[in-house]
């Protein structure tokens, strides 16, 4: 499915969280990955389908809605440690900007905040079609992905292993599965 470039597409748009996906993988131990996700978090963008490199978005993520799966790892997760969820609230990504590499890949860039420390990232995005749902409602779905350090954020916390290396992986790999909802015309 290639980038529609129909002008009619073109507008704003906001996550649908139950048929979304924002997620993380790590490694841990050395030898296995351990995923994750957040629960609770909403974003808002303008989709622009004349010219895509116009399109802007910007996500909110509630922090102490992580999940791996285990309530143990999770309540680690919110402490100092990693996020300090009781400080940090919310992980924020803002936009600066948008680059068409083929008919269905562009690139997002723009400022990832955690724990208060905010640097430039930039995401690919593989661009899975639109769709008007049962309901009405025209959908935009997009699948992407980049990998981070963590420790460039101040999530430096780790444990040496007997066996040589470190408990969890410095590098991140951040997943996102969007389904966006275009709004009605102001």
């Amino acid at each position: 499915m290639s980038i529609v470039l129909d002008p009619a597409l073109t507008g704003t748009y906001v996550l649908d969280p139950s048929h979304s996906r924002l997620g993380f993988v790590a490694r841990h131990a050395m030898v296995t990955k351990v995923r994750g996700f957040f629960e609770k978090y909403e974003g808002t963008g303008f989709l622009d389908f004349s010219a895509p490199e116009k399109s802007t978005a910007k996500v909110t993520v509630d922090v102490a809605s992580v999940n791996t799966g285990n309530e143990q790892r999770d309540g680690h997760l919110r402490a100092n440690d990693f996020f300090d969820a009781p400080s940090f609230p919310q992980i924020t990504f803002e936009s600066t900007g948008a680059k068409v590499i083929d008919e269905t890949t562009f690139e997002l860039t723009g400022d990832l905040t955690i724990k208060g420390v905010t640097k430039p990232v930039t995401v690919e995005f593989e661009y899975t079609g639109t769709a008007t749902d049962p309901f009405g409602n025209l959908r935009a779905g997009f699948e992407g992905k980049t990998v981070i350090n963590r420790k460039d954020w101040g999530v430096n916390w780790n444990a040496a292993l007997e066996t040589g290396g470190v408990l969890v992986s410095e590098k991140v790999t951040l997943e996102f599965d969007v389904s966006a909802i275009k709004q009605a015309d102001a």
